[in-house]
């Protein structure tokens, strides 16, 4: 199949599940990849867990911050459906900063990572990523704000009618009456720049080799696998990867490392046309798509 012929057969397969995808998938030691609008910026929800844990394992190396260090955090007594970890604790927690850092990876806690930003907060975070030559990702909120949109405000049997706000209220300049789908007030970044942060965490860059393997390690213990993780996780193969959901955002970025050597990143950024919180075949679509890309790379390579 031709690269032209794959590419319009993907955007049919997103179509038919109600997506726009922005992918891009990249051989990590050639350079060469394949995508879909792979320049387009989204709001990045979750997604921004992974700069926060470099920003901070970075300060851990350098010596600001202690690992051990106990941070009491306060109860999130989140309540819809969605949340994890100390986000729905009742009462207050202790933690250690770096135990807090595992949670905001591996099961995107809210409040693990909010208590990470009140050491190091949004600018900072974003700075790291200029110091380590990675551009293209906009950090300008804490994560609590993922977990007050209208999905929040409307009960259980009317979730819908969010989905359907953020679906269909999007402007031709991407701005939105969702703060958080809004990219111009979001955490925002495209498929390319997820990837050349993936590039530089697992190839050598300018980010320490120790803090890079630290991150790498989080994102190999990532336990939301419902998304892409089905396609790329095998006996013959390690996934590593973040998730990020919002509303109609669907987004996985990690990196496949085959057992003969080969690694491949995959940033899959997806917005959903429709109004459902449950997507089975969104999830799956999305997944579909982005392994027909990674299939069709490796294939040159053989």
């Amino acid at each position: 199949m031709t690269v032209g012929r794959l590419l319009r057969t993907a955007r049919e397969t997103l179509r038919e599940a109600g997506l726009r995808g922005c992918i891009l998938v990249r051989d990590l030691d050639t350079g060469d990849e394949l995508g879909l609008d792979s320049d387009v910026v989204l709001p990045v929800a979750s997604l921004v867990k992974v700069p926060l844990a470099l920003a901070t394992v970075d300060r851990i190396e350098r010596g600001e911050l202690d690992g051990a260090t106990p941070i009491t955090v306060a109860p999130g007594r989140v309540r819809t459906p969605g949340p994890t970890g100390l986000s729905r604790f009742r009462h207050p927690a202790t933690v250690a900063i770096d135990d807090l850092l595992y949670l905001s990876v591996a099961i995107s806690d809210e409040g693990a990572s909010d208590a990470l930003f009140a050491l190091t907060p949004p600018a900072e975070v974003a700075a790291a990523l200029r110091r380590f030559g990675v551009d293209g990702i906009s950090v300008r909120h804490r994560t609590r704000d993922l977990t007050d949109t209208p999905a929040e405000r409307f009960a259980p049997d009317e979730v819908h009618l969010a989905h359907s706000l953020a679906a269909s209220a999007t402007t031709a300049g991407q701005g939105h009456p969702v703060p958080q789908l809004d990219v111009g007030r979001a955490n925002a970044g495209s498929a390319r720049a997820f990837v050349e942060l993936l590039h530089a965490l697992w190839r050598p860059s300018r980010i320490p080799a120790p803090v890079a393997a630290r991150v790498r390690e989080l994102m190999g213990d990532n336990l939301l696998r419902q998304r892409l993780a089905p396609d790329f996780s095998s006996d013959a193969s390690r996934w590593s990867s973040k998730t990020g959901t919002l509303l109609n955002l669907r987004h996985e970025v990690g990196v496949v490392e085959h057992a003969d050597g080969q690694a491949y990143a995959v940033a899959a950024l997806s917005e959903s046309t429709v109004p459902a919180a449950v997507q089975p075949q969104a999830e799956a679509a999305l997944a579909q798509v982005a392994r027909e890309l990674h299939d069709a790379l490796r294939a040159t390579h053989r």
